[in-house]
């Protein structure tokens, strides 16, 4: 781009709408993974749809090409530009007006760029709960959580972030903007096309604003860290609670001893509930007044214990104690990227097929690398396992990275495959896993998203080089 170019931009923008200078692009190109750095001609900041449609118009008359932008908080290189310096970005970080919150519709109308926390406090303002949670909350904006269907910590009570859509609003890559911002709970007028943006990683539109799901106020909630021998056991925890406390379950977290050795050993002022164990989980459950919880919960545990599904269990007394917990499953990332990093994957089977993946993964991993060092946790309520592959104590992990990821990924996700699975539960394709998408899938599940790229965006100016390779790669 030139410099005309960036002055109309800034004619159609104002100044605050369009950045250039070298160090104002730079949080914008890298990715949250370190894993990709691009260019970019400017970064767009519009602040109203109006603006965001103005800007994406002008882009798409003028055949430059866009990458939308939320928090920059995925893990797949889904938002970060190519190396050309051709690209824009078009961040979403001004957008960030709930528009609407309509307590007796259980909804809330709000712009993309408003991050995760803000539309939870705005529904706890409210008397409600907006339950999509996540450890990058305070930075992971609803535009990209929604384009990347992200998952998050109550899943299985709640579902992905696609089961609390009621409505979009998208501008579509030629600048037209589809409003579906209706708070219907029931409507069977045709093609549901919202869902063709959830997902969708900013590839066909870019999203500017949802009506989200509200639910009532828990206001009772009771937290548990329990030790059990392996994820087998836990898995067995998992369906034993479920019959005996239903749907006040909202979470469900394996963490192995390794995983939790490492957040000890690297994480400053973190300390475990003084229980022994190959293995431990995180339990929460949450309900109403008038339910009794921590009584029927405390039952369940004892039921738990004396049928030898758990070792031993430790409910938190107070706020404090189950923030420490949560503490310990949230800041795993935290723990593994203090020693360089791991080789990060992100699987999901069905429940009762988890003992065998990770059983799989592991003897096939160790058998690449006998010396590497696991961490193995995830949402396991949801089939979600986070399996990620660190150096050796002694080894650098840099090299490490270098000459053993592709091989330890191949043999992770392998794992998955034959178990059925998926080798991308919640994170996205983005640009990491565009080849393993295409050799998944198959020829006829490509070419149908090929066919639905080329109808909403047929100058593939939308976030080009994400989730679908070119069709002449190799």
């Amino acid at each position: 781009m030139t410099a005309p170019d960036l002055a109309a931009l800034r004619d159609l923008l104002g100044p605050p709408g369009v950045l250039s200078a070298p160090a104002d692009l730079e949080r914008y190109l890298v990715d949250e993974r370190r894993l990709y750095r691009g260019r970019a001609a400017a970064v767009l900041r519009p602040d109203s749809t109006h603006a965001l449609a103005t800007a994406v118009a002008w882009c798409h008359a003028h055949g430059v090409a866009m990458v939308p932008q939320g928090g920059n908080t995925g893990y797949c290189g889904g938002a970060t530009p190519d190396e050309s310096g051709q690209q824009v970005v078009i961040s979403l970080e001004r957008m960030t007006r709930v528009r609407r919150v309509d307590a007796s519709a259980f909804a809330l109308t709000v712009e993309a760029g408003a991050t995760l926390a803000s539309v939870q406090a705005a529904a706890h303002d409210a008397g409600l709960l907006f339950p999509l949670s996540m450890g990058s909350e305070g930075s992971a904006q609803i535009g990209g959580a929604l384009s990347t269907n992200a998952g998050g910590l109550a899943v299985l009570r709640y579902g992905t972030a696609r089961d609390l859509v009621l409505g979009l609003e998208v501008v579509l890559p030629d600048g037209r903007v589809w409003d579906g911002l209706r708070v219907l709970r029931k409507d069977n007028t045709g093609y549901d096309l919202k869902h063709c943006f959830i997902g969708a990683e900013g590839t066909l539109g870019i999203i500017s604003a949802a009506v989200l799901k509200l639910f009532p106020a828990q206001s009772q909630r009771e937290t548990a860290w329990l030790a059990v021998d392996d994820l087998a056991a836990a898995c067995r925890v998992l369906a034993a609670l479920r019959h005996r406390l239903g749907d006040a379950m909202t979470s469900f977290e394996y963490i192995s001893g390794e995983s939790l050795a490492l957040v000890l050993a690297n994480v400053p002022d973190t300390s475990a509930p003084q229980v022994v164990s190959p293995a431990h989980v995180l339990v929460e459950i949450a309900a109403g007044e008038g339910h009794g919880l921590r009584e029927t919960f405390e039952r369940a545990l004892l039921a738990l214990s004396d049928e030898g599904l758990v070792r031993d269990a430790v409910l938190a007394q107070n706020e404090t104690q189950r923030r420490a917990c949560w503490r310990l499953r949230e800041t795993i990332p935290a723990a593994e990227k203090q020693l360089g990093g791991s080789v990060k994957h992100d699987v999901s089977v069905q429940i009762d097929r988890l003992p065998a993946l990770e059983r799989a993964a592991r003897s096939a991993v160790l058998a690449h690398v006998p010396t590497a060092r696991l961490s193995v946790y995830g949402h396991v309520g949801d089939g979600n396992l986070h399996f990620n592959v660190l150096a050796p104590a002694d080894a650098d992990p840099v090299p490490f990275k270098t000459a053993h990821a592709e091989a330890v990924s191949t043999l992770v996700h392998e794992a998955a495959s034959v178990l059925d699975g998926s080798f991308s539960a919640e994170h996205g394709v983005g640009k990491l896993k565009r080849e393993l998408l295409r050799d998944v899938e198959g020829p006829l599940a490509i070419e149908l998203m090929r066919r639905l790229k080329q109808a909403f965006d047929p100058l593939g100016l939308m976030n080009p080089g994400k989730v679908l390779l070119p069709p002449d790669a190799p």
